[in-house]
C-alpha cells in the first residue's frame, strides 16, 4: 500500500470520527456553536470536593464532544470522566472529584507556607493549600499530523487553613485558555457550641438570669461534611464583651503555647472537633450590672493531619501573652446567644426599692423634734392662760 493511500485512509477515519461527533452533538449545541473563549469554564471550590463546568458548544465547533475531555489523565479512572448537562442552556461538561490526596482523579496538593497578618499576626506560620490540574481534549487523529485544535483547560482552587470563625475570605485563581475567579473555602463546615457536661452530650441552656460563677462551660468547635484530610485545631479563643471585639475588653481563655490556667483543653488538632473548657466569669467593668454578658471568639486552623502535631509544638510558634488585651480589626461574629452570669453582688430590686437605714434613721429624728417643739408651745401657752386667769378673777 502506497504511503499516500495510508495517508488518505488515515484522513478520512478522522473526518468520518469527526462528522460522527458533530452529528452526535449538533442537536445539542445548535445556534451556540463558536470558538473558545476564555471564560468557557467555571470552577466551584466546594468544602469536600470541587466542581467544573465546561461549555460543551466550543467543544463540539473544535472537532470534539464530552468523550474526548479528558482530566488530569485520567480517562479509564472511575468517576473522572465528564457528564454532559443538557438541563442548561448553552449544555455544559461536568467534572466532580473530592478534594482528597489519595482519590482526587489527578489533582496536584501544594501547601504553601507565610506569616500572618491582619488578625493573623500572631501566627509566624499560616498555610494555604492550592489545588490545581488540568482538562485537556484527545485528539483521535491518528495520522503524522492533525487538523485539530489542542484545548487546554487549567483549574486551581486556593483554600486557607485559617479561619477565625463566621469571618473569612478565600482568593481562587484559574488560569490557561478559560479563566473564572471564585470563591472557594472551609468556613461553612465549622460551627461552635456550648455544652453543660465533658461528654458534650448535653447543650449548655443559659438560664434568664444568667450561670451562676465557676458553672463549666465546654465549648466545642467542630467541623462537619469535611474532607478527611484536614483536622480541627484552635490556636487562639478569647472572651470579649462586644459581640463585635473592635474596640472591646478582651480576656484571652488560651493563645498559641499559653492559656488561662482556669482553661482546660479536651481535644485539639485529633479529629474533625476541638474542645475545651472554662468556668464561668463576669468581666469586671460589668460590676454594677445584675448579670454580665460577653461573646466567645475562636480562630481555628485545619491542619493536614500529617502536620497537626508539628502546629500542637511550640518551636516555631509566636507566643502570646494571655493577659493581652489587644483588639482586633475585623468585624467579627460568633456565638448567636452571649453567655450571661450572675452578679452574685448586685441588689435585688425589692432592695433597690426600700430606703436605707440612715434615711430612716434621720426621719425619725425630725418626726421627733417636731413633736417635741408643739409639746413645749402647748405647755407654754397653757400656763399662760392660767397666769392672766388668776390675776383678772372670775367675769
Amino acid at each position: 500500500m502506497s504511503t499516500l493511500r495510508l495517508v488518505k485512509m488515515q484522513l478520512l477515519g478522522t473526518l468520518l470520527l469527526m462528522c460522527m461527533v458533530a452529528k452526535s452533538s449538533a442537536l445539542v449545541c445548535q445556534s451556540d456553536l463558536r470558538r473558545p473563549e476564555y471564560t468557557d469554564i467555571s470552577v466551584d471550590c466546594g468544602t469536600s470536593s470541587i466542581s467544573l463546568a465546561i461549555l460543551i458548544c466550543p467543544v463540539v465547533y473544535t472537532g470534539y464532544n464530552e468523550s474526548l475531555l479528558i482530566l488530569n489523565h485520567m480517562s479509564e479512572q472511575p468517576g473522572c470522566q465528564g457528564t454532559l448537562d443538557e438541563s442548561l442552556t448553552p449544555p455544559v461538561v461536568r467534572f466532580t472529584f473530592p478534594i482528597n490526596m489519595t482519590n482526587s482523579c489527578g489533582s496536584t496538593f501544594v501547601t504553601t507556607s507565610a506569616p500572618g497578618t491582619g488578625i493573623f499576626a500572631d501566627f509566624s506560620n499560616i498555610q494555604t493549600v492550592n489545588i490545581s490540574g488540568l482538562v485537556h481534549s484527545h485528539d483521535p487523529t491518528t495520522g503524522v499530523v492533525t487538523y485539530n485544535t489542542e484545548l487546554k483547560y487549567y483549574y486551581s482552587c486556593a483554600y486557607p487553613l485559617e479561619y477565625l470563625i463566621n469571618n473569612t475570605r478565600v482568593d481562587v485563581s484559574a488560569s490557561s485558555i478559560a479563566v473564572r475567579d471564585n470563591n472557594g473555602s472551609f468556613i461553612s463546615t465549622l460551627s461552635m457550641e456550648l455544652y453543660s457536661d465533658v461528654n458534650y452530650s448535653t447543650p449548655l441552656v443559659i438560664p434568664p438570669l444568667g450561670l451562676e460563677l465557676r458553672t463549666k462551660v465546654y465549648v466545642q468547635v467542630q467541623a462537619d461534611n469535611l474532607t478527611e484530610q484536614y483536622h480541627v485545631l484552635m490556636d487562639r479563643c478569647y472572651a470579649s464583651v462586644s459581640a463585635h471585639p473592635t474596640n472591646s475588653t478582651l480576656f484571652n481563655l488560651f493563645v498559641p503555647c499559653s492559656k488561662d490556667q482556669m482553661t482546660t483543653m479536651h481535644e485539639n488538632g485529633e479529629s474533625h472537633q476541638a474542645r475545651f473548657s472554662f468556668p464561668a466569669f463576669r468581666f469586671v467593668e460589668q460590676q454594677n450590672q445584675t448579670v454580665s454578658t460577653y461573646y466567645l471568639h475562636c480562630i481555628t486552623r485545619l491542619c493536614q493531619v500529617s502536620t497537626c502535631s508539628s502546629f500542637r509544638q511550640c518551636n516555631n510558634r509566636r507566643r502570646r501573652d494571655v493577659g493581652s488585651t489587644g483588639t482586633s480589626e475585623s468585624t467579627t461574629l460568633s456565638l448567636a446567644l452571649p453567655i450571661v452570669t450572675r452578679n452574685e453582688n448586685s441588689v435585688s430590686s425589692k432592695e433597690e426599692v426600700l430606703p436605707s437605714s440612715g434615711s430612716d434613721s434621720e426621719s425619725r429624728m425630725g418626726l421627733g423634734i417636731t413633736v417635741g417643739v408643739l409639746t413645749l408651745a402647748v405647755v407654754v401657752t397653757s400656763g399662760a392662760a392660767f397666769l392672766l386667769y388668776r390675776r383678772l378673777g372670775p367675769f
